[in-house]
C-alpha cells in the first residue's frame, strides 16, 4: 500500500504540540488592517487551539 501524503495546506496552518493538541493562528490579520480597530488586531494575535469539532478533520489532513 502507498503511504498517505500530508496535506500541504494543512501543514502550513497547523502545529501539533507535544501533548497532541492542534494549534492554529487566528484569522483576519493579513490585510485591511487600517480600517480595523487596534483592539481587534490585538485580539487576532497569537495562537489558539483548533475547535473540538474540527480536530478530527485537521488530524486526517495532517496524517495523524
Amino acid at each position: 500500500m502507498p503511504k498517505n501524503k500530508t496535506h500541504s495546506g494543512a501543514k502550513k496552518r497547523f502545529r501539533v504540540t507535544g501533548s497532541g493538541k492542534i494549534l492554529r493562528e487566528k484569522a483576519g490579520k493579513r490585510h485591511n488592517l487600517e480600517k480595523k480597530a487596534s483592539k481587534v488586531t490585538r485580539r487576532m494575535t497569537g495562537t489558539t487551539e483548533v475547535a473540538k469539532a474540527d480536530v478530527p478533520a485537521a488530524k486526517k489532513l495532517l496524517g495523524l
